[in-house]
């Protein structure tokens, strides 16, 4: 039993390899770069494995350390499961939750409620990352992902926070100087507002009609990867963009926006998304239960709203 490493070696040696930097881990840690590299160190002594290949500027993960990495987290997770268990159900939930979601989400949601969240429970350590990016919560050590669209990965956990769907707008002067497209296949003759999210190819849409689904290239000479920055052009007449129906449906209400094509969508429900099953983290399943409290009502609720037919 001598080789076994300790926990607090296997933590430290996860941030390791989620940052690929010594020193990025000391300022995570709040410890010194010489600690970390001792640390790492005293751990690949004890495995009998070389962990990182290093250099004078970052670290590099081996072959050995990925399946280190692995079977780690498992451990760690297993280990703060088992706290829980012994300590009862009234135990405060307690350590580090990492969670991502995109930058507007992020921004104008989670960051209010993250604040009210630490405040319920202040052993909680919260870090949010707003990124419109796909992540691997296994290789990147995500807690939760807030994010839109279908979950494909079999080995994560899903949880549905929101039902909603991506639908086609413009602003009424864009319609007025290029016409209202009949058909998606008019679409083609328009210019259109390409948005890169983390769920979606950049310039296609996968819309559900009548006829199923159908596939169209959207094309246009603007395109960005930020949500905010497409409804600005969209209420500037610039083109025609798939969005959230709960993002613009204050623009539509007042006619600033215009529904277009109603008979199709694209699915866009908001899921929190994680590596570990809620019944075995309770700090996880606290965050969660929040947060799904929280974005179905109060004021930094994503609430799905009725978009009239046009």
């Amino acid at each position: 039993m001598d080789n076994l490493p300790a926990l607090s070696d296997l933590s430290l040696f996860c941030v390791a390899a989620r940052r690929s930097s010594f020193v990025a881990t000391a300022t995570e840690l709040g410890k010194s770069s010489a600690f970390v590299s001792k640390r790492i160190a005293i751990l690949e002594k004890t495995l009998g494995v070389k962990l990182f290949h290093r250099t004078t500027r970052q670290v590099a993960i081996t072959e050995d350390g990925e399946s280190v990495f692995q079977w780690a987290q498992q451990i760690l997770e297993a280990a703060n499961g088992l706290t829980e268990m012994v300590g009862g159900r009234d135990v405060e939930p307690k350590g580090m939750v990492r969670i991502t979601s995109n930058f507007r989400i992020g921004r104008l949601h989670l960051a209010p409620l993250l604040s009210e969240l630490e405040q319920r429970h202040p052993g909680l350590e919260i870090w949010l990352e707003a990124i419109d990016r796909p992540v691997d919560l296994i290789r990147d050590g995500i807690d939760i992902d807030i994010r839109i669209g279908t979950v494909t990965e079999p080995h994560l956990f899903a949880h549905r926070i929101v039902e909603s769907r991506r639908i086609l707008c413009a602003a009424p002067s864009y319609l007025e100087k290029r016409g209202v497209p009949k058909s998606l296949n008019e679409l083609s003759q328009h210019a259109c507002l390409v948005l890169r999210e983390r769920d979606q190819a950049f310039g296609v849409w996968r819309l559900d009609g009548p006829n199923g689904l159908e596939t169209v290239k959207a094309t246009g000479s603007m395109s960005t990867n930020n949500g905010d920055v497409a409804r600005v052009w969209a209420h500037a007449g610039q083109g025609i963009f798939l969005v959230s129906d709960r993002d613009v449906a204050d623009s539509l209400a007042n006619g600033e926006l215009v529904h277009i094509l109603p008979d199709y969508f694209q699915p866009a429900d908001v899921w929190a998304v994680c590596r570990t099953r809620l019944s075995d983290s309770l700090k996880l399943r606290v965050c969660v239960e929040f947060l799904r409290e929280q974005l179905t009502s109060g004021p930094y609720a994503l609430v799905k709203p009725k978009v009239e037919q046009s």
